[in-house]
């Protein structure tokens, strides 16, 4: 965001910090490069320097009788030798004896005031020295030992300007079109690769704004190599589907309550406008009543489920927890289920531990959650056929409940809807009453209880839900 508080986009962002920090990053190398430079480059021209004064020593003295004598011709070499020292070099070059006293200047150029060359330099012992000359330039002092009769007969002395030494023009050039490319090259480089980062994060907040306007027409790139903006467009495209999904159940609920509550309004107004009539009397009129009042508590029923919904989807599911044997517990509610349900074409059976199960939990929430998965097997079932309910170990920390029934099954397109609220399949939904809050109230109260609610298995003669529940620690 800048001061005007006007978002920026990610390309921009991320270029315009990567080329600040390239260029700051370019501006020390460049400095540090400068430096290394300039040192091996003055190096390198002082080890030239020792060359030229070596072959002025070589070539260019002649020793006759003990005595040095300067030999002419060192101007003309000096300028063939310019090549060599790969710069225009201007140096003060001396022969002088072991007394200081100079011999010959054959570049005439003498900045001492004096005829005896500084004895003090001739005499130190390194062979490179940095001077200060009386009119203030920085110099450089090469001297080159003269060997004559086993001894040092004298010296040949260069004298060099530090600013000479170190000029490197076109080292300076190279290094600046090398670091201005490197900018340039860095530059278009994360450019490149922002833009490439930035397209699919910008077509997932294109796709919200879609989503927001409850427009799921959209496409998302699928080829992303980057795992985690895949991950982005991948969670995004699941949850915009999910919310499509729900969307369609929210108007499938929509018509469903509708329908639900539209019949028993409709056939409680017709019954009781029949019996006002006198349409029908005496013991038909007791029973038409008898229906309008059940219709009536049906309605009740659903409200009443819409408002522990609205509870239940807030967390605050009422838990009182308490320690049970679940083999006591389990077989009190199948028996009460079965004396409510008595119907011969269902076969019921129930399978327990022989040692006992302890469990912390609310009685009332699990019979709740037994009597739905009963109630909704035997739906299924269309009251014929054969449910069993299993208790095992699951593992040393958990009990498994397993309620299975040899119904028709569920489909695998809606086996990952069963526990979104208000979804009923295709098979129940013009065939049994209810909003599909059923098994989300279970699942919700399950896991209230530190436990789960999952569908195991479920195919064609075969439909299996596992109800897990924590053993109790003591």
């Amino acid at each position: 965001m800048n001061k005007k508080g006007k978002k920026i986009s990610l390309l921009r962002y991320w270029t315009t910090r990567y080329l600040i920090t390239l260029v700051l990053g370019l501006i020390v190398v460049g400095i540090l490069s400068v430096i290394w430079l300039r040192q091996t480059n003055l190096e390198h021209r002082l080890d030239m320097t020792r060359y030229l004064g070596q072959e002025i020593s070589d070539r260019f003295v002649e020793t006759q009788s003990g005595q040095m004598v300067p030999q002419g011709g060192i101007f003309d070499y000096i300028e063939q030798r310019q090549g060599i020292l790969d710069t225009e070099l201007d140096p003060i070059i001396y022969i002088v004896d072991r007394s200081g006293r100079i011999l010959s200047n054959p570049l005439k150029r003498n900045p001492f005031s004096f005829d005896i060359f500084p004895v003090s330099l001739l005499e130190n012992n390194s062979d490179v020295q940095r001077i200060q000359l009386a009119s203030g330039e920085e110099t450089y002092l090469v001297k080159t030992a003269i060997e004559a009769e086993g001894g040092t007969a004298g010296w040949v002395v260069v004298i060099q300007s530090t600013g000479q030494l170190t000029q490197m023009n076109e080292e300076y050039r190279l290094l600046a079109i090398m670091l201005v490319s490197l900018a340039l090259i860095g530059w278009a480089v994360i450019y490149v690769l922002s833009k490439r980062l930035s397209r699919p994060i910008q077509d997932v907040a294109t796709a919200a704004r879609h989503v927001q306007e409850e427009d799921y027409d959209f496409t998302l790139p699928a080829d992303i190599k980057e795992r985690e903006v895949h991950e982005l467009v991948h969670s995004f495209r699941e949850m915009s589907g999910r919310l499509q999904e729900l969307e369609r159940l929210r108007l499938e609920l929509l018509a469903g309550v509708t329908h639900e509550l539209k019949t028993p309004v409709t056939s409680m107004t017709g019954l009781i406008q029949a019996v006002r009539d006198d349409v029908v009397t005496g013991e038909e009129a007791k029973e038409f009543l008898d229906v309008s009042l059940n219709e009536a508590n049906r309605m009740q029923t659903m409200v009443a489920d819409l408002l522990e919904f609205n509870s239940f989807s807030a967390h605050t599911v009422p838990i009182s927890a308490d320690n049970y044997n679940l083999n006591t517990l389990l077989t009190e509610i199948i028996h009460q289920w079965k004396v409510a349900n008595d119907e011969e074409s269902l076969q019921l059976s129930l399978h327990t531990l022989e040692e006992p199960v302890f469990v912390n939990i609310d009685s009332m929430r699990l019979q709740q959650i037994i009597v739905n998965l009963l109630n909704n097997a035997k739906q299924a079932l269309n009251a014929e056929g054969t449910i069993d309910v299993r208790l095992y170990n699951k593992d040393n920390d958990t009990a498994g409940i397993d309620i299975a029934d040899n119904g028709p099954g569920i489909s695998e397109d809606e086996q990952h809807l069963i526990f979104e609220r208000f979804f009923r399949g295709e098979n129940k939904k013009y065939n049994t009453h209810g909003l599909g809050l059923g098994l989300p109230f279970s699942k919700i109260i399950a896991r209230s209880m530190n436990g789960d609610l999952v569908l195991t298995e479920s195919r064609e003669g075969k439909t299996v839900f596992t109800l897990e529940m924590p053993k109790y620690q003591e």
